[in-house]
């Protein structure tokens, strides 16, 4: 089996020491394969089939369920950078004395999440539908599910989706399911165009990334595992007046939106600190979009918190036109695009044909955009119809992705930022995360990936 390979929205992981040495007395974790279970194992009534998915912090498996006849998709708490498999049985062992607190606290907080997520019952969450400890490890129990993500499904089709698909078909459901996440104060924390499942069901969130945010907050030998572009600048470190919350999630949201229009991950929030080059969806797609779904976007990818739409309701107000649109940022140069966002890369994926749409001024590149298509099956000579997005909705022909990616664990939803807050004391601890984002990246060294 391959591994996974690396993509432009995946994680960025800054090592600031060593994970191990030849003579530790767990299997090698260099790859992360080794540590997997064996196909054919049983745990209980769940028969290891293969393993169909895995990250830093756990591995996915196919499993059958032989008391309920079914498969099933079956997560390991599988921390590679704290623990490994033992080389003899199935306990998972923590590779240094040092990591044990870590490890714990990652166990507990996988273990949390799995009891939370099981009282949930929304098609856009994962259901869990069984969890337990043993062999040093958790596991949860969840529905095998198939679909592409929505980040191939993009890939596969000429042209970005309509409004009427992003509204209804991806953000209806999406942003129901965040409004009962934070209800019950929790966070996502990593969405991601490959963090969502297109289903027969709808979109599902995948892969909670409030665990990783734990043991990074208490480990030094992983101290930052985010997604530039979809992550705002909360979560890149601890400043008061910046406090992650719902609209920390609605940041994220808007840059899958982005994405899907453009093609490209938007500028990451480090960069937008001392210099913001994002220009705008309202300038950049003009007449494509409807002017109030674009600043709604617009709106939510602000990089001060207190700037954006404070929860779903807000954002939902905002996007139906039942409250006034906050004032838009300034435009940027077209001289000072950043070269990691704008429409001139999209028609290299294939997404957006080259020529149709008057230049503008905000982007030189302008020309090489047509609009938005209505997504439906293309065929090219002697291949077979390429699935669409909105066949996987309907339970059509997709890719066989799966439930593979899972989450790691919500988090807590810190209290609303306060829109009074003096824009002075909001800048001066965005200067000084950035003073301290430089200093970490500095002090990484060598160890940086």
């Amino acid at each position: 089996m391959n591994r996974p390979s690396s993509s432009d929205d995946g994680p960025t992981v800054i090592r600031t020491g060593p994970t191990g040495g030849p003579h530790s007395d767990f299997a090698p974790s260099s790859t992360l394969w080794s540590d997997s279970l064996p196909e054919g194992l049983r745990l209980g009534e769940y028969e290891i089939r293969s393993v169909i998915g895995e990250g830093g912090f756990g591995i996915v498996y196919l499993a059958y369920d032989h008391f309920l006849q079914r498969q099933v998709a079956l997560k390991e708490y599988m921390p590679s950078t704290l623990a490994g498999r033992a080389r003899t049985g199935l306990d998972v062992v923590v590779k240094a004395e040092r990591h044990r607190e870590t490890f714990l606290a990652g166990l507990r907080s996988f273990v949390n999440e799995a009891r939370l997520l099981a009282q949930f019952d929304h098609p856009a969450l994962v259901k869990v539908y069984r969890f337990w400890e043993a062999h040093g490890t958790a596991y949860m129990v969840m529905p095998y599910c198939i679909g592409p993500t929505l980040k191939e499904a993009l890939s596969s089709h000429e042209g970005p989706p309509d409004e009427d698909w992003l509204r209804h078909h991806l953000l209806g459901p999406l942003l129901e399911a965040l409004a009962l996440l934070h209800k019950a104060q929790c966070l996502h924390r990593d969405i991601a165009p490959d963090n969502i499942l297109l289903t027969d069901t709808g979109p599902l969130l995948l892969d909670f990334g409030a665990a990783r945010q734990i043991i990074g907050d208490m480990s030094q030998t992983l101290t930052v595992v985010l997604k530039p572009g979809y992550a705002p600048i909360e979560q890149y470190g601890e400043v008061a007046s910046m406090g992650q919350g719902a609209w920390t999630d609605l940041y994220a949201l808007a840059g899958v939106v982005r994405y899907a229009i453009t093609g490209k991950v938007p500028v990451a929030a480090t960069s937008r600190i001392m210099q913001d080059t994002l220009v705008p969806l309202a300038q950049l797609v003009a007449g494509q979009y409807s002017d109030i779904f674009l600043r709604t976007m617009d709106a939510a990818l602000a990089v001060k918190p207190a700037d954006r739409p404070q929860n779903v309701a807000a954002f939902q107000a905002l996007l139906e036109g039942s409250e006034p649109m906050p004032p838009a940022s300034p435009v940027p140069d077209a001289s000072a695009l950043a070269p990691s966002d704008g429409p001139a890369s999209r028609a290299k994926t294939g997404l957006i044909p080259t020529t149709g749409l008057p230049r503008t001024t905000a982007s030189p590149d302008a020309s090489a955009r047509t609009g938005p298509r209505s997504w439906s099956p293309t065929t090219a000579p002697g291949s077979a119809t390429r699935p669409s997005p909105l066949d996987a909705l309907a339970g059509g022909p997709a890719g066989p992705r799966t439930t593979g990616k899972q989450p790691a664990a919500p988090q807590g939803v810190a209290a609303s930022p306060a829109k009074a807050e003096s824009g002075a004391r909001q800048q001066g601890g965005m200067m000084f995360l950035a003073g301290g984002l430089i200093l970490l990246a500095l002090g990484a060294g060598g160890w940086m990936f």
